[in-house]
């Protein structure tokens, strides 16, 4: 079976899983959010970061970056971080125009700095390295150190699946601690994301989730929705469980806790000694400020011919799914899907209806325009694209 290769980007929509039947259903916007088209949100985040000082490429890999993590339905990660991102850059906790360095090179095991830059488009690079060195070698250990913020971490996993290649990613957050350690009750772990990316055709299965219950941006969004969080996800500052998630943003702070409880916690441990120690970066150990926002990535990538025949493989995939799909559905459930395909289903409905962003989300973008002098009367503002 013949893959696609591995694109300059893999921010582009991918097309619907055609295994699955399910339509989906129009979802119409709140009355606290707005609808508006992707490619318009790509545009006037783009025209942000080139009036912040980012070249024109840079600009639109963060955009294209964060706006694919909305279509996916991660609005933790997507445009709700660009006053952050742009803030840390005024701060120069982020530079823009940055390249990756080589620090450590072992042919099929690399280290590279990402020298602070904007990690959509570090990222990017190093996934190219780590490419292009799994391809003449079978496989390549990549460590990247010292980038800001690596976005959906489901993108690299993505990037290296359209060149027909696993990988597995382990990354630290070496920002102000936010998660409790199983038995804790304050902050001493970041969120630590976990990724696994499996070629699949037409798409790949992608395994991308954050160590502690939720993600803090998730946690944002619960706040400027109004909705109170999960039971057992929060952690208040007085010590006690709560589903408010306000606490997150007191001083003192609360705390999040770990998925899976000690499952959750030894994997974002492990996450803090790969991603962090092996990848050149650092570890958890103080309270940062201001919050750096910098992230730390190991990924094994490697091309599963070298195991087993790539047509093998991809039957053993479809023997496995068709297994799974075949017990019968939970009552009122969604369905059985595979890791990616949610994903997928959400980029499908909100690239026919449009991204519901949070009003406080929309205007925080505005008053970013406005602080980079960009007119407000034309920001933001092109609802006719939606079909």
């Amino acid at each position: 079976m013949q893959h696609r290769r591995a694109r300059a980007s893999s921010n582009r929509s991918r097309q619907p899983e055609r295994r699955e039947s399910a339509r989906v259903a129009p979802v119409s916007p709140r009355d606290d959010e707005i609808a508006v088209p992707a490619a318009s949100l790509v545009r006037s985040i783009e025209r942000l970061f080139v009036s912040a000082g980012c070249s024109s490429r840079e600009a639109g890999q963060i955009a294209r970056g964060l706006v694919q993590a909305n279509l996916y339905g991660h609005d933790s990660h997507g445009v709700q971080l660009v006053p952050a991102y742009l803030a840390n850059l005024g701060h120069g906790l982020v530079r823009a125009g940055q390249s990756i360095s080589v620090v450590a090179d072992h042919g099929s095991i690399v280290g590279l700095d990402g020298g602070k830059g904007f990690g959509q488009s570090i990222g990017e690079a190093a996934m190219r390295v780590a490419i292009e060195r799994a391809s003449a070698h079978g496989c390549c250990v990549v460590g990247l150190s010292n980038t800001h913020h690596l976005g959906r971490i489901g993108q690299w996993a993505e990037q290296c699946a359209d060149a027909g290649l696993v990988s597995v990613h382990f990354v630290n957050v070496l920002s102000t601690p936010l998660v409790a350690p199983w038995g804790g009750t304050d902050t001493r772990l970041g969120t630590n994301p976990f990724c696994v990316g499996v070629p699949r055709e037409p798409d790949p299965l992608i395994l991308d989730y954050a160590t502690s219950k939720v993600a803090l941006g998730k946690v944002k969004v619960a706040r400027d929705r109004g909705e109170r969080m999960a039971s057992g996800a929060l952690i208040g500052a007085d010590g006690r469980p709560t589903d408010d998630p306000s606490v997150m943003f007191r001083d003192p702070p609360g705390a999040l806790t770990p998925f899976g409880e000690h499952k959750g916690y030894a994997l974002s441990v492990m996450c803090e000694l790969l991603g962090g120690a092996l990848s050149g970066g650092k570890v958890q150990h103080e309270h940062p400020r201001p919050n750096p926002m910098i992230n730390n990535m190991l990924s094994l990538v490697f091309t599963p011919d070298k195991l087993v025949g790539r047509e093998a493989f991809a039957r053993q995939i479809e023997h496995l799914s068709a297994w799974l799909r075949a017990s019968p559905p939970r009552q009122g459930g969604p369905g059985i899907r595979l890791p990616g395909e949610p994903e997928r289903t959400t980029a499908r409905e909100r690239e026919r209806n449009g991204i519901p962003l949070p009003r406080s989300t929309h205007e925080a973008l505005k008053t970013c325009a406005r602080d980079l002098g960009i007119a407000g009367e034309d920001f933001m503002s092109n609802p006719s694209e939606l079909e």
